[in-house]
């Protein structure tokens, strides 16, 4: 499903043309595969986001696109054999918004290309798939369609020498996947190990935290992650001389509430953020646990709250480390503190809980609200958009 400029490159390099191809495969389930593949690289998740793919999707008005140069991609190369009239008719019969001209050369989109809303906050970040082995991206889109519609699989590469670095971005179709894939029990596990599983989200708060970014230095750590490498909205935008719709802010008139305060949210590129001088710090409001956790889920460190906290709190803690923190909407009561301290027994051990350094806690305190808020217009742009 997924593609990108490398399915461009040369035959030659290719170690199998059919190393994809799957035995015992009935004919219409190979001509829906096809299909499928032709239409992700006209889809609205990949087509504007793909530099190669726009540039043929744009050298004419008309928009036609040589078939013979999408049936050269890798993913394409399987059903070769079978003759460019056989993928011809496949597209008829089945594309739900391709065409195919007179004449069988060319093939095009029926519809006009849409920014897609809420892609970041329906993707996930999961690593731990080794070095690529011949049919890895088929083997990946199976392994994460177990969990719902999936609208695309990235495999991340080494810009230079593109080598796979073992993890990957999967966008899913609804939030519902997502939620359904990060709570799964058992967790998700990969050739019999498990996955380090994340959301993007989260993904661009770690890395932000590894580097010690701050301020404008982490807004762009967290924007190059967020953003395709290309974007053809964004160009076009540049051509007319203007900012794009989808990138320019809009005035704070969409508010967060948190920690008993409504705060601004700003919108850039259909990602929400907030500034950190508006975010009201609540002393107390984070407890720190530490110690031997192992391999808990959120749902263990949850579920004992659900009782006493109308709002369950939202949890930091990567799977194999020993600490965590769990940030409350309002400054915690002694009881409280002792509730947490009597109830929450993560995997039947004893930990230590404490209240964080001031400046731990006001720094978690505004990453809790970036991400709220980064969630809130996700699942907004989601639901107004295609499908939502």
């Amino acid at each position: 499903m997924a593609t990108t400029i490398e399915d461009a490159l040369p035959q030659e390099i290719i170690p199998s043309a059919f190393e994809d191809a799957v035995v015992g495969e009935s004919e219409e389930a190979k001509a829906a595969r096809a299909v499928k593949q032709v239409e992700f690289y006209f889809a609205d998740v990949n087509l504007p986001f793909d530099k190669f793919m726009w540039g043929l999707h744009s050298a004419n008005d008309d928009h036609w696109v040589p078939l013979a140069t999408i049936t050269s991609f890798k993913r394409m190369l399987e059903f070769q054999m079978f003759g460019q009239d056989w993928i011809v008719s496949a597209i008829c019969k089945l594309s739900t918004f391709l065409e195919v001209d007179g004449s069988g050369i060319n093939v095009r989109r029926t519809t006009e290309v849409q920014e897609p809303k809420g892609h970041h906050g329906r993707s996930v970040y999961a690593k731990g798939f080794g070095a690529e082995v011949p049919g890895l991206q088929r083997k990946l889109e199976t392994f994460f369609s177990k969990f719902g519609n999936v609208n695309a699989v990235r495999m991340r590469r080494i810009d230079k020498s593109k080598e796979f670095k073992g993890s990957i971005f999967v966008e899913f179709a609804d939030f519902e996947t997502v939620d359904k894939f990060l709570n799964a029990d058992p967790r998700p596990t990969w050739e019999g190990k498990e996955l380090l599983i994340m959301t993007k989200d989260a993904y661009c708060e770690m890395k932000i935290q590894e580097k010690g970014l701050r301020g404008k230095s982490a807004a762009a750590r967290k924007d190059s992650i967020a953003r395709h490498g290309f974007n053809a909205f964004r160009e076009m935008a540049k051509k007319k001389g203007t900012s794009s719709p989808s990138i320019k802010t809009k005035k704070p008139d969409i508010k967060l509430e948190f920690m008993g305060s409504k705060i601004p949210v700003q919108v850039e590129d259909s990602i929400g953020s907030v500034n950190k001088e508006d975010v009201p710090f609540v002393r107390g409001a984070t407890l720190k646990f530490e110690g031997d956790v192992g391999d808990a889920s959120f749902n263990q460190i949850k579920d004992p709250l659900r009782v006493r906290f109308e709002r369950v709190p939202y949890i930091r803690h990567n799977r194999g480390d020993s600490w965590g923190l769990l940030g409350f909407d309002k400054k915690l009561a002694e009881e409280d503190i002792q509730f947490v301290k009597d109830s929450c027994k993560i995997e039947g051990k004893i930990i230590s809980w404490s209240i964080p350094p001031e400046d731990e806690e006001h720094e978690f305190q505004i990453n809790r609200a970036d991400f709220a808020a980064s969630r809130a217009i996700s699942i907004s742009n989601s639901k107004s958009g295609r499908g939502g």
